[in-house]
């Protein structure tokens, strides 16, 4: 699996969730966690979560994750959903070394009950995807929702960067030894 982070100002469409996207944009050809900050502003046509449909997904400044794995084929929706609550778990114990006491309902983290996160995963035949993002501002999030940041904890730009540092390569080495224990352990 790979690290990769995008530029910062790249807007979260939606259509990063579509299957091989790291390959189309970065040529990478494995596992990725991509990472960037940037808007976030979900189309109708991109939403994939049936529960959101109608529904304002937006923010002006995100800490945004885009993971897809390739390692089962066909790919598991089940699977992917443990593997985003992994992430999930993991921001919030990253953020916890920030002094940020946060609580998790399914993958959603909350701040004082406010929404801080917004995620979704997916299957393809090919690869599992995860969406996973941090709102940085509460600015343009969607009036309906009580949303928190991490600008409102005392966040600084540098820590965020920091951050997506931290939960992406602690991911990453989840996974990895995951993988590791799998080889190593005898079956019958």
């Amino acid at each position: 699996m790979q690290y990769l982070k995008w530029e910062d100002g790249k807007e979260y469409d939606g259509s990063q969730i579509n299957p091989s996207w790291a390959f189309q944009q970065f040529k990478v050809k494995d596992s990725t966690i991509v990472s960037w900050i940037g808007p976030m502003n979900i189309m109708g046509k991109n939403l994939i979560d049936y529960e959101d449909v109608g529904l304002d997904i937006k923010g002006n400044q995100m800490l945004n994750f885009i993971v897809e794995h390739f390692d089962e084929q066909p790919a598991n929706l089940r699977l992917a959903y443990h593997r985003q609550r992994i992430l999930v778990m993991i921001t919030r114990d990253k953020l916890l070394n920030y002094g940020i006491n946060t609580s998790q309902d399914g993958d959603d983290i909350f701040i004082n009950g406010k929404k801080l996160s917004v995620s979704i995963a997916t299957a393809s035949i090919s690869s599992m995807k995860i969406h996973f993002a941090l709102n940085i501002t509460v600015e343009g999030t969607p009036d309906d929702v009580e949303t928190s940041a991490l600008e409102d904890n005392n966040m600084t730009i540098e820590q965020v960067h920091q951050l997506q540092d931290e939960i992406a390569q602690s991911y990453k080495e989840m996974i990895e030894t995951i993988e590791k224990d799998i080889t190593k352990t005898k079956v019958f």
